[in-house]
């Protein structure tokens, strides 16, 4: 089969679209035959940490295609069956956090930028029938971590107040969907006019620039809950503008992993500061059902060949998309 394979080199320099062995199903697994891909940010990181003495890794977390084999001991699925990847392996029911053994596509398994995938046959959900090929190849990473952040950590509900900095990726903007699809007013940030313009277009109540007075802009208004990805570079302006008692979720660190905050005035606001990342096969189904219900649709940005997977992977680096990205691959 045709994929894009990372190997040899750390970087982009180790990445190819290439021939590569086509797997067959084991007992319990079933074969897809990937019609959509999606890309993330996470496959950028996955360019450093897989290193050159590791195996070749077919990259990518999001699909979704038409099982076309089934494995031993399979049931309740068949050939033929249009389906939707869960990108996270191993972690079936809500839980404060991942199971032992979990692991996630694209790193440290075989991923989806690729024209055949083997997974467990319980990661293989039925499609939507109200998404796109499009949108149900890349809705999966985005749209799982975007809703166990807001409904299973935060517990955003209806009359909240949520600010989203950085406003543009594919988390972010199926966040500002879903939390107003809940009732919650959504304030967002970004560096880019056109970003902005986009959000408020999406639903936002108010969207300004990222390196503005942030409490000038809100007005002096304080925030319920604050969704945090960008890091260093967005995490104290994020906090002062937390209510007292207030919640910060944060669950990436696009512009820097180490952040230095004033502790004491912290406990002083009685904030609440949690980690997410991904979610469960149990919320998957739930995000899906949430979408299904509010008429939630991801962005598509740019949609690409696999074999053009450069200039992708260079519009995610330099963050000039506004929603997902995704890959035709059949």
């Amino acid at each position: 089969m045709k994929a894009l394979v990372h190997a040899g080199k750390t970087g982009m320099e180790g990445l190819a679209y290439r021939e590569f062995e086509k797997p067959e199903p084991g007992a319990g697994e079933v074969r897809v035959k990937i019609k959509i891909a999606g890309l993330n940010h996470r496959e950028l990181i996955i360019l450093e940490r897989h290193k050159e003495t590791e195996p070749p890794l077919v990259m990518g977390s999001d699909g979704a295609g038409v099982i076309d084999a089934i494995g031993e001991g399979v049931s309740g699925v068949k050939v033929g069956e249009e389906v939707i990847i869960n990108p996270g392996v191993g972690w079936k029911e809500k839980s404060d956090a991942p199971p032992l053994g979990f692991d996630i596509l694209g790193h440290p398994l075989q991923g989806t930028f690729g024209e055949y995938i083997v997974i467990p046959a319980e990661n293989a959900l039925p499609k939507p029938s109200f998404l796109t090929w499009e949108e149900a190849g890349v809705i999966g990473v985005a749209g799982l971590t975007a809703y166990r952040v807001l409904f299973t950590r935060a517990k955003v509900s209806e009359g909240m107040k949520v600010l989203i900095p950085g406003i543009g990726g594919g988390v972010a903007t199926l966040m500002l969907q879903m939390a107003k699809a809940a009732g919650a007013t959504v304030y967002v940030t970004s560096r880019s006019e056109e970003k902005c313009k986009s959000a408020l277009e999406l639903g936002a109540d108010k969207a300004f620039n990222s390196e503005g007075d942030w409490a000038e802009e809100l007005s002096g208004e304080k925030m319920d809950v604050v969704i945090e990805s960008v890091g260093a570079a967005t995490f104290n302006k994020s906090l002062s503008q937390l209510r007292t008692g207030g919640t910060i979720v944060t669950f990436g660190a696009s512009a820097g992993d180490v952040v230095d905050f004033n502790l004491r005035s912290f406990f002083y606001g009685q904030y609440n500061l949690l980690g997410s990342t991904l979610g469960s096969g149990e919320e998957l189904g739930d995000m899906l059902q949430f979408i299904e219900k509010h008429g939630v649709r991801p962005v598509i940005d740019r949609m690409f060949r696999l074999e053009e997977y450069k200039e992708a992977f260079d519009r995610l680096e330099k963050a000039e998309q506004l929603g997902k990205i995704g890959f035709y691959l059949g």
